[in-house]
């Protein structure tokens, strides 16, 4: 049975976008996430789990990118918890005393 044409996205922007988003951007919210966990414990033990977590974690956020009216609001969500997992890990690397021992 066909999808409903009311449901699919028209642009072939906002297409673009949400394709971009979930692999791409996607991708990177999942290493800013990982990266600013690894710098607050045992970073050996983040990169064991990374494995399996990552790609979980990437495909959640691939699906929520498909599901999202706009592609570029996902692409601003996204952005901005990059933002904010990477100034997470700096914090981390520059306030953990235990960092990389």
């Amino acid at each position: 049975m066909p999808a409903n044409p009311k449901h699919l996205t028209v642009s072939p922007w906002q297409r673009a976008g949400k394709v971009s988003a979930g692999i791409l951007g996607g991708y990177c919210v999942t290493a800013a996430v990982h990266l600013a966990f690894a710098s607050w414990v045992n970073h050996v033990n983040v990169l064991i789990t990374s494995t399996f977590t990552g790609f979980i974690l990437w495909a959640v956020l691939m699906v929520l990118a498909f599901l999202a009216k706009s592609g570029w609001r996902v692409w601003l969500l996204y952005i901005l918890l990059i933002l904010i997992f990477l100034v997470i890990a700096w914090m981390g690397k520059t306030y953990n005393p235990n960092f990389l021992h």
